[in-house]
């Protein structure tokens, strides 16, 4: 019973990780309608622009703030700079923007900190808790600092107008244009907080998997299970998806005597086609209609 508390204890502390993954593809999705490739790569190089405040003598969460911060930045001009010009191209077009953005962060990351793999502080140290060693202080400071976004997020797109623009300019373009809602600039927005998320996902997974620019190719694969299991429309599906997909790859780890390290990762994405082939707008999904 100790294992197995264990296990769900850690998939829910790495299944945080999907979930912000998740949350900030589908941010993208509602607000462009695609998935964006290179998620896992700005996330990436964020947590690179976070390690080069830490080694510049910055306190901990002053580089978590800033470079979440300039990831915000980063991705606002990403779509208005590169996304808006082709809003109206074909598929393709995006799908080819979306693999040179992630070959030139990648290269990028490589050029500027090479590709040695590199330590990333934990602020939370290396201590276990709940005396048996359930999980480690690392795990439990993920878990919180992966609420602590989701309540913001919650009371952001709730409370607050320009909240609620997003969500209008996502679910009905047309109509928020009528009532004035400017809705590239609520899709840049969207490209901006998706990036800072995905850089939240990123700073804290590195002091696990470690500093190097491919660190977060599974950890986006494991996203977008998290976002296809909980449905590409629903932001809170997005987020049970993530904690389910962490869940069940501890589990299966630990209780599937075949199922080692190396088939982990397949199981995530078994998990996209099973769920697209019986319910392709996953759990918490909605159907969207469009009227011609």
């Amino acid at each position: 019973m100790e294992i197995f508390i264990q296990q769900v204890l850690g998939g829910i502390a790495t299944g945080g990780i999907y979930a912000c993954m998740a949350l900030a593809v589908v941010m993208i999705y509602q607000a462009i309608h695609h998935l964006n490739l290179a998620q896992g790569e700005m996330a990436m190089f964020s947590t690179f622009m976070a390690w080069q405040l830490l080694q510049w003598g910055f306190p901990y969460w002053g580089a978590f703030l800033l470079a979440l911060a300039l990831s915000f930045a980063g991705g606002f001009l990403i779509e208005r700079i590169v996304l808006k010009p082709i809003a109206n191209a074909p598929v393709l077009s995006h799908l080819v923007i979306f693999i040179a953005l992630y070959a030139i962060f990648n290269s990028l990351a490589g050029f500027i900190w090479d590709f040695t793999v590199k330590p990333f502080p934990s602020p939370f140290g290396t201590a276990t808790l709940f005396g048996g060693g359930l999980i480690g202080a690392h795990q439990a400071g993920m878990i919180l600092v992966t609420l602590v976004v989701l309540v913001l997020l919650f009371a952001f797109f709730r409370y607050t107008r320009i909240g609620l623009a997003m969500r209008a300019a996502a679910a009905n373009p047309e109509s928020a244009r009528l009532v004035g809602i400017r809705v590239g600039t609520m899709a840049a927005l969207g490209w901006g907080m998706a990036s800072a998320i995905g850089a939240v996902a990123g700073i804290m997974i590195a002091p696990v998997v470690f500093l190097e620019p491919n660190m977060m190719l599974s950890i986006l694969l494991y996203g977008f299970a998290g976002a296809v299991l909980g449905g590409l429309t629903s932001p809170g599906g997005a987020v049970f998806g993530g904690f389910a997909v962490g869940v069940i790859e501890n589990l299966a780890g630990t209780y599937i005597p075949v199922v080692g390290a190396e088939l982990k990762l397949p199981i995530a994405l078994a998990l996209i086609v099973v769920v697209l082939v019986i319910k392709p707008n996953g759990l918490f999904g909605r159907t969207v209609v469009q009227r011609v």
